[in-house]
C-alpha cells in the first residue's frame, strides 16, 4: 500500500500522477486499501487511477480511518477509483477533507463513507465536481449484487460537520444516493438519480438543500417501497432544515411517499420549504406531525390522491392548497417537464407555459439555478432546480 508519511501546513505531501500517462494501482490479495493516509496528514493525491487487478479481491481505494487520532487535512483530486469489492474512501475520524473533481463507481460497499468516529467523525468535509455511481453492482470480479446491505453513493455517520456537497451527481447505487447524518450539512446544485433506496437523507439539524434534482427512487423497481425521494429525520429537538429551490420527481408504480419528514420521530423540528416540486408520487409529501412547517410557493402534483399534502396533523387537497391553507404561493399543478423518466436518464428542465414559471419567491433563495444559469430569467424566480 502507499502509505505516506505526514506533511505540515507549510510543506504538503503530493502523490500525483502525470494525467496524460494514465497511471493505474491495481490490487489483488485481498489488499486493505491501495493508499493508506490513516497515520498521515497534509497530504494531498492527484491524477491515479485505482481498481482490482482483472476482478481479483481488493477491498479500499483509499483508507482515512483510525483509532488513535484524528486525520487532518486531506485533498483527493481527479482520482477514479471503480471496480473493487468495498469502499472508494473509507472515512471515520477526519478534520479537513476535499474530495474534488473525483469519479467513484461499481464498488461493492460505497463511494464515500465509513464507521463512526470516536473523536468527532467527520469534520470540514467538501465534495465537488464528483460522480458516486453503481454502488453494489460490482462484487469480486462480477456484476453483483455485492453481499453488502444498501450501498451508498454518500454515506457518513454522525458529526458535528460542516459537510458540503456541490455539483456531484450520485446516480443507480443499491443504496441510497446521498446519506448524510452530519449536523450543518449543505447540499447544493447536485443530481440524484435511479438509487435504488432514498434519494437525499438528512439526519442533522442546520442541514440545507438546494438547487437539486431528485428523480427514479426505486432505479425502476415498483410496488411497495419503504423508499422516498427525500427524508428528513432526527431525535434532535428544535433542529432546522431548509429545502429551497428543489425538485422531486417521483413514479406512482413506486407505491410509497415521495418524501417524508419526521415519519418515525416525535422530536420537533423546523423546516422551511420553498420554490420545490414535488411531483408523480403515489402518496402525499408528509410532513409529521412534530414538524414546524413554512411551506411556500411549491408546486404539488400526485395525480392518483386526493391529499396532496399531510402536514399539522391534516391532509391537504388541492382545492385547500389552491386555497392558500398551506401556505402563501403554493400551487397544485403538472410541472410539464421536459422529460420525465425511471430508471432511466430523464430531463426535468420547464417546458414552455409550466406553472411553475415565474412563481417563486424570492426570498432566501439561490441566485444560480442547477445549470449555474442566473435567477430569475424572467419577471420573478421559477419554482423547482431549473430556470426556464
Amino acid at each position: 500500500m502507499v502509505t505516506p508519511r505526514s506533511g505540515t501546513p507549510e510543506k504538503w505531501i503530493t502523490i500525483k500522477g502525470e494525467r496524460k500517462a494514465g497511471v493505474v494501482l491495481a490490487g489483488r490479495g485481498n489488499l486493505l486499501s491501495a493508499i493508506d493516509l490513516s497515520a498521515s496528514g497534509y497530504v494531498r493525491i492527484e491524477n491515479l487511477e485505482i481498481t482490482s487487478d482483472g476482478g481479483a479481491p481488493f477491498r479500499d481505494g483509499v483508507e482515512i480511518v483510525s483509532e488513535k487520532r484524528t486525520v487532518k487535512s486531506v485533498v483527493l483530486k481527479n482520482l477514479y477509483i471503480h471496480h473493487i469489492d468495498e469502499i472508494s474512501v473509507n472515512i471515520g475520524d477526519v478534520e479537513g477533507l476535499a474530495i474534488e473533481d473525483c469519479r467513484f463507481e461499481h464498488c461493492g460497499f460505497g463511494g464515500i463513507g465509513g464507521p463512526k468516529g470516536g473523536r468527532g467523525g467527520v469534520r470540514h468535509l467538501k465534495v465537488k465536481g464528483s460522480r458516486l455511481s453503481y454502488s453494489g453492482h460490482y462484487y469480486r470480479g462480477k456484476r453483483g449484487p455485492s453481499p453488502y446491505d444498501r450501498p451508498d453513493g454518500f454515506g457518513i455517520e454522525e458529526s458535528a460537520g460542516p459537510v458540503e456537497i456541490e455539483r456531484t451527481v450520485s446516480e443507480h447505487n443499491r443504496g441510497d444516493g446521498i446519506d448524510s447524518k452530519a449536523s450543518n450539512t449543505y447540499i447544493y446544485e447536485c443530481l440524484v438519480a435511479n438509487n435504488s433506496c432514498d434519494g437525499v437523507k438528512l439526519w442533522g439539524g442546520g442541514s440545507r438543500l438546494e438547487n437539486t434534482l431528485i428523480y427514479g427512487t426505486g432505479d425502476g423497481t415498483g410496488g411497495a417501497s419503504p423508499w422516498a425521494g427525500l427524508v428528513i429525520e432526527t431525535r434532535e429537538s428544535g433542529a432546522t432544515f431548509k429545502v429551497v429551490n428543489v425538485t422531486i420527481s417521483d413514479n406512482p408504480e413506486r407505491k410509497a411517499y415521495p418524501l417524508y419528514v419526521q415519519y418515525g420521530e416525535k422530536a420537533k423540528v423546523n423546516l422551511d420549504f420553498k420554490n420545490n416540486i414535488v411531483y408523480g408520487g403515489y402518496a402525499p409529501a408528509y410532513f409529521g406531525d412534530s414538524v414546524r412547517l413554512v411551506c411556500e410557493h411549491c408546486l404539488f402534483c400526485m395525480k392518483r390522491q386526493e391529499a396532496q399534502v399531510r402536514a399539522r396533523g391534516r391532509d391537504y387537497s388541492a382545492k385547500a392548497i389552491r386555497s392558500g391553507y398551506l401556505g402563501k404561493g403554493n400551487k397544485v399543478s403538472n410541472p410539464l417537464f421536459v422529460k420525465g423518466a425511471w430508471g432511466t436518464e430523464g430531463d426535468y428542465h420547464l417546458r414552455k407555459g409550466s406553472p411553475a414559471i415565474d412563481s417563486g419567491s424570492d426570498k432566501g433563495v439561490p441566485l444560480i439555478d442547477l445549470d449555474g444559469g442566473k435567477r430569475p430569467r424572467g419577471k420573478r424566480w421559477d419554482i423547482g432546480a431549473y430556470e426556464y
